[in-house]
């Protein structure tokens, strides 16, 4: 038998190669035949990462640039005999590997805690009988049943269908179910979506029977394969950790350079030793080197993930959380992510009233009011209404009532949407049965295109009939069809799905479980449109994006008109040369390919590698692309993009696998929170790096300049560490805590190859290491000079740099606004740390630690307001320059704000998507 893949076009053959490839037979297989080939193929399931052991998590914490560097300088400690500074740098690590390790651990077991773990069953013929099993059993060649409410185990080809219609809009995007055709047949370069002989794994039957071949199991199926993809691809790194591997680069190669220098001028110009200017390169490699910035820069990041946890987003990698704030781009699927999945009536049109009504309300939920010029319609005021609500209920197969005070639904989403109108309305199906009994039905087939009722009225049999408008119309009388079939088609065009709904007496007799006659001489009773429609706050989040500067795209399995309908009412495109297709795709050089996305904001009809290689050519162009979406079609794609944002509550695991954030209320709003919290997460970090980094730089200035100078060493090794890890650690983990400052959506994302290090922070760093490090040097020149030991020196040289660090956080809370505009109430934690901070130096002034440790003892009254009116001079500095810098640049950091594209030139083609099938039920 030959291998059963799904690299074979199955919906292309007809059915005697179909069995003749699988080696199948009408009857079913054996019990026997069945084991051997589950021995051969394996079972059918996909392939799964299995969840990270928690030694994998903690590992990862030490994978940082930063931390190699840390490490380095531990070793350096401990092989001079340091111990007292290894044993600090290794308290720092233990303490970043902890707080990091327990943060991603927890958001893997949140993210754990949302999959569904349901055991799938399936009807199967074996040994000439249908018999359930697990679908993992279930192998090439088997005979396979399917009924409403099935999941489809395999890849299927149909055999037979009655009524079938299957959801495939986690495959494909297209939220409307497809009816099934097992005798069509199709070349092979028919879309998934249109492949009517096929039901694929994963894909869910709404409605009628079917039997089809099973011609591919686990990983050879088109989920399979999507799963393959997900685990083989890799996905880009998030630009914080980008940004941090040049930084540890430049602060590396930056301390290796000036212990050098300062190695050779204190041999050569001052005969030190090698020895002692060894011991004291080490110094100056623990000053320059921010030990406190790791755990503070996993702190910044733990709380960013709290924060979003808050508003409706799992981060499942810590170094995400920046990610999504520095998006440039978001490439999201529209079903499921943009809209709501749910058939939602819209658009009422009545044979005998030529006013429109509009429906309000998103989804199943039956919320909403019916308009008529603007002004809501009460139960009962107009009788055209209430006779196409009660043919709406009438006329359907759905179940949709309240339980334990929420709505629940089952059924046909066409038919759902009819009962959540009629309900809007007033009306309710259970007590319309109840007045008017069903006796008898013709079910919809996608043959017929209409589905009818009969319902005992008073004596008489009435009929009540919805389907497409073309063939409802063709049994009315007195109906203007030639006006009403533009009306659909209208309607259609707007990317409505359009039914027709009529009602009349049945003609002739009509007897319970007989074969009824064709309605006729029926009485048109109105035009409904349905749509799938956005999500709430959906059109906000995407006008926040564009404010944010942030470049928002629909990539869609759905139909173009459809796509673009949701499109013009998000903003994003406004004419049908703006949508490109999956057929206008293919061939297309990488060139073309990147044209495409640079000018067009909509892609219909994409398939999952299409989508996969959107977001490569997106990156080419030098966006971070974050792809959002909820189905396995959307799984490689997740897993390629910089971040990857799954729906929690719809998606399937696939797709929360592959992603680095999960959307918990699967609302695409919720991203734009999810940004604003990243924002503010990198602007914490900058402020972060900028309070260590020029601290450690001032440091090194003043030992620098005490070098040149020919004086000793100004402070000993342990106590820098004690200013960067201890007191300064403090405050900037306090700071990691800042809240927003009110501008993160309104201003344009930072240019993805933007250093860390950009105009304004090396300024200000320089300024700062400059004020600090000269005055403090300052300072202990005049206390050696005027003849103060050493010790004593070092001593209050200590709590200078303490009250500096103190002063400074106040400079560090905003790049651009003055402190004295901060009241320091507003961030109570970083008021708190600060204090902190101060007291534990006070503490070790007291007590025999800091005295055998640290060298340092209480100083009097006059020396403490001295040294505190010198730690001034550092927020007169930085006030000065951020007064100058905002007469410089007025406008630092503005939003862009990226429009829909409408003089966009059409991507080459040499297809034409054909108009959609809008005959409905």
């Amino acid at each position: 038998m030959q291998p059963a893949t799904n690299s074979r076009a199955w919906h292309s053959l007809g059915l005697p190669e179909v069995f003749a490839a699988t080696e199948a037979r009408d009857s079913g297989l054996t019990s026997s035949e069945a084991a051997s080939r589950l021995a051969i193929y394996g079972p059918n399931e996909l392939p799964q990462q299995p969840p990270p052991a928690w030694w994998q998590i903690l590992i990862r914490q030490f994978q940082s640039p930063l931390i190699y560097v840390l490490c380095v300088a531990a070793a350096v400690s401990t092989a001079v005999g340091d111990l007292t500074d290894a044993a600090f740098i290794a308290l720092v690590l233990a303490i970043n590997a902890a707080i990091g390790g327990y943060q991603e651990w927890r958001a893997e077991q949140s993210s754990r805690a949302l999959q569904k773990l349901l055991k799938i069953r399936a009807s199967v013929v074996r040994d000439g009988e249908v018999c359930e099993l697990d679908a993992e059993k279930v192998v090439p060649g088997d005979i396979v049943w399917l009924e409403s409410g099935n999941r489809v185990p395999a890849d299927l080809r149909l055999l037979s269908a009655q009524g079938l219609e299957v959801d495939e809009s986690l495959l494909t995007g297209e939220s409307l179910p497809v009816a099934k055709d097992p005798s069509w047949k199709g070349d092979p370069a028919t879309p998934t979506g249109d492949r009517l002989n096929m039901a694929y794994a994963g894909s869910t039957v709404i409605r009628g029977r079917g039997r089809g071949v099973v011609v591919a199991t686990g990983t050879s199926t088109l989920v399979g394969q999507l799963a393959l993809d997900v685990l083989g691809t890799s996905g880009g790194q998030p630009p914080l950790i980008e940004r941090m591997e040049r930084f540890a680069r430049t602060v590396a190669f930056g301390i290796l350079a000036a212990v050098v220098v300062v190695a050779l001028v204190g041999i050569l110009v001052h005969g030190h030793s090698i020895h002692d200017m060894f011991l004291f390169g080490v110094a100056l490699a623990v000053s320059a080197i921010p030990e406190g910035l790791p755990a503070a820069l996993t702190v910044a990041l733990s709380i960013a993930t709290t924060r979003m946890a808050r508003r409706g987003v799992i981060v499942r990698r810590l170094a995400a959380v920046e990610g999504l704030g520095s998006c440039t781009m978001i490439a999201s699927d529209k079903t499921g992510t943009l809209t709501c999945n749910e058939l939602t009536v819209r658009e009422i049109h009545l044979a005998a009233d030529p006013t429109p009504f509009e429906v309000t309300g998103e989804g199943f939920t039956p919320e909403g009011q019916v308009l008529r010029s603007g002004q809501p319609v009460e139960p009962g005021e107009s009788e055209g209404l209430e006779a196409l609500a009660r043919a709406a209920v009438l006329c359907n197969e759905a179940d949709l009532h309240r339980r334990d005070g929420a709505w629940i639904w089952r059924g046909d989403p066409t038919e759902i949407a009819l009962l959540a109108l009629a309900h809007k309305l007033g009306w309710n199906r259970e007590l319309a049965l109840e007045r008017h009994p069903q006796i008898n039905q013709i079910p919809f087939e996608p043959e017929r295109q209409f589905a009818a009722t009969f319902h005992r009225d008073n004596g008489a049999i009435r009929v009540f009939v919805k389907g497409a408008p073309e063939r409802v119309l063709a049994m009315c009388r007195d109906a203007d069809t030639q006006a009403l079939i533009a009306e659909a088609e209208s309607l259609a065009a707007r990317g409505f799905r359009v039914l027709a709904l009529a009602e009349g007496l049945a003609d002739g007799p009509v007897q319970a479980g007989g074969v009824p006659p064709e309605p006729r001489g029926l009485t048109l009773l109105g035009l409904v449109g349905m749509i799938d429609p956005l999500r709430p706050g959906v059109r906000d989040a995407v006008a926040a994006c564009a404010e944010a500067g942030i470049t928002v795209c629909m990539v869609t399995g759905d139909h173009p008109i459809t796509a673009l309908a949701i499109a013009r009412d998000l903003g994003l495109a406004h004419d049908p040369d703006q949508v490109v297709t999956g057929r206008q795709l293919e061939g297309l050089s990488p060139s073309e390919l990147e044209d495409a996305v640079r000018k067009a904001r909509v892609f219909a009809r994409v398939a999952p590698r299409q989508k996969l290689e959107l977001v490569e050519a997106a990156r080419r162009l030098g966006h971070y692309v974050a792809v959002t979406g909820d189905g396995v079609n959307d799984a490689p794609a997740l897993r390629a993009a910089n971040i990857g944002i799954a729906m929690g509550k719809s998606g399937t695991d696939v797709a929360r696998e592959a992603a680095e954030l999960v959307i918990s209320d699967d609302n695409f709003a919720t991203i734009v929170a999810g940004v604003e919290e990243g924002r503010v997460a990198y602007d914490n970090v900058r402020k972060v790096i900028y309070l260590l980094v020029s601290t450690g730089a001032a440091e090194v200035v003043a030992i620098g300049l005490a070098l040149f100078a020919g004086l000793p060493l100004p402070l000993l090794a342990v106590q820098l560490l004690w200013l960067n890890l201890v007191t300064n650690g403090i405050q900037g983990v306090a700071l990691a805590f800042e809240p927003g400052e009110g501008d993160a959506l309104r201003r344009r994302p930072r240019a993805p190859n933007e250093p860390i290090f950009n105009r304004l922070m090396i300024e200000r760093t320089l300024i700062a290491a400059l004020v600090i490090g000269g005055v403090a040097f300052g300072a202990y020149w005049w206390m050696i000079a005027r003849g103060w030991s050493q010790h004593s020196a070092r001593n209050a040289l200590l709590l200078l740099l303490v009250l500096f660090e103190i002063v400074h956080i106040g400079n560090c809370r905003s790049e651009t606004k003055s402190a004295l505009r901060l009241s320091p109430f507003r961030s109570p934690i970083l008021l708190w740390g600060s204090v902190l901070a101060l007291l534990v130096h006070v503490l070790a002034m007291y007590t025999p630690f800091g005295a055998i440790v640290l060298g340092v003892e209480p100083i009097d009254l006059g020396t403490w307001l001295v040294l505190y009116l010198l730690a001034l001079t550092v927020f007169v500095a930085i006030e000065l320059h951020k007064w100058h810098w905002s007469i410089r640049y007025p406008d630092d950091r503005p939003a862009a704000r990226p429009s829909p594209p409408r003089d966009a030139t059409p991507v080459p083609t040499a297809h034409q998507e054909p108009a959609p099938a809008r005959s409905g039920r």
